[in-house]
């Protein structure tokens, strides 16, 4: 182990210990407000009228921070990321500081930007919500599954090693389908495929206001679903082979913590327990520049008011992190989405 990765573990473990931010090895970045797509399951496409988006001078101001933070990785969320027209120099900004960038995208573009994308990004994170009809459905954009299939299969084109992996999330309209899902993943050759529920309950994907029980509903999978659910995670444990592959990134034990977190909802079983670091580890920058300690708690400051450095290491917002009990607070006892990173863990 190199001087300065001995420094950076040792950094990372102090901050774990303090709640002082001494090291922040990941970044989330949101360069644009808008989304391309209109997916039944968030609300950040309803809002696509009022642009927001990050600039080269946000970029820039936050370098000193991310910097001064050893920033190992900065993933680019939204939105969709590549609606913003100065994306890649924005990519560009950030690999000057040998930072890896992942993209979150849609998957719509991927093939427009093929070029560009091989050249700033380092690996792409897709969403898949279904087989064809369905994932077009779900995405509410006719065409969408072809337009991913097609953009994959031009970047592997290109080269064959790039790393490309899926996220779906699992919820009402699309949990009967998920054999079918992971058939569309192995076609397209992705790299990998991860599952989650859908958050139904928190502020986050634009919600000005969290989903009332009518609205809830409509993605959450009814108590007399669930043993349906069930069913269908039993078998894709039963006949599937690659867990340890890794092709499907998730246990068989986390496969069925989907059913005990919708099962959650109507009291037959705790929400499972996430052990998560996230807002020591890592922390997501909005496309107003307003920062919150994860994608899930309330905005903290504003890179345009402050400097990133300044915004998490405030009095207010170490207190937040030295009182966040995990097990107790409500977002995160309903939380869908956990990072628990280890002070000695490497990321490409």
């Amino acid at each position: 182990m190199s001087a300065q990765s001995v420094y950076q573990t040792f950094n990372r473990f102090r901050t774990l210990q303090t709640s002082r931010i001494s090291a922040l090895p990941v970044v989330i970045l949101m360069p644009h407000s808008a989304c391309n797509c209109r997916c039944v399951m968030c609300d950040i496409w309803k809002d696509n009228k009022n642009l927001k988006q990050l600039t080269e001078q946000d970029v820039r101001q936050l370098l000193d921070s991310l910097k001064k933070f050893g920033t190992l990785q900065v993933v680019m969320s939204g939105g969709e990321a590549l609606l913003n027209a100065n994306f890649f120099r924005l990519c560009e900004i950030l690999k000057s500081a040998d930072i890896n960038i992942t993209l979150l995208t849609t998957g719509l573009t991927i093939k427009k930007n093929a070029d560009e994308i091989l050249q700033w990004v380092d690996d792409l994170i897709v969403s898949l919500d279904g087989d064809e009809a369905l994932h077009d459905a779900i995405r509410n954009i006719p065409g969408a599954f072809n337009k991913l299939k097609e953009g994959v299969e031009f970047i592997h084109s290109l080269d064959p090693d790039f790393p490309i992996t899926a996220r779906t999330v699992i919820h009402r309209l699309n949990f009967r389908n998920w054999e079918a899902i992971i058939r569309s993943a192995k076609s397209m050759e992705i790299n990998q495929v991860s599952f989650l529920p859908a958050d139904v309950s928190s502020h986050a994907f634009n919600r000005q206001m969290a989903w009332t029980e009518p609205k809830q509903h409509e993605i959450l999978i009814p108590e007399k679903e669930l043993p349906e659910l069930l069913q269908v995670i039993n078998r894709i444990i039963a006949n599937n082979f690659d867990f340890e592959s890794g092709f499907i990134a998730e246990s068989p034990a986390k496969l069925r913590q989907i059913h005990d977190y919708y099962a959650a909802f109507y009291g037959l079983n705790p929400f499972p327990f996430k052990k998560c670091n996230a807002p020591w580890v890592s922390t997501v920058i909005e496309a107003d520049g307003n920062v919150r300690p994860c994608f899930f708690h309330e905005v903290v400051g504003n890179i345009r008011d402050s400097s990133l450095a300044t915004i998490l290491n405030s009095d207010e917002v170490i207190n937040f992190r030295k009182t966040l009990d995990m097990h107790t607070h409500p977002t995160c006892v309903k939380c869908v989405c956990s990072l628990n990173l280890s002070p000695f863990a490497k990321l490409s």
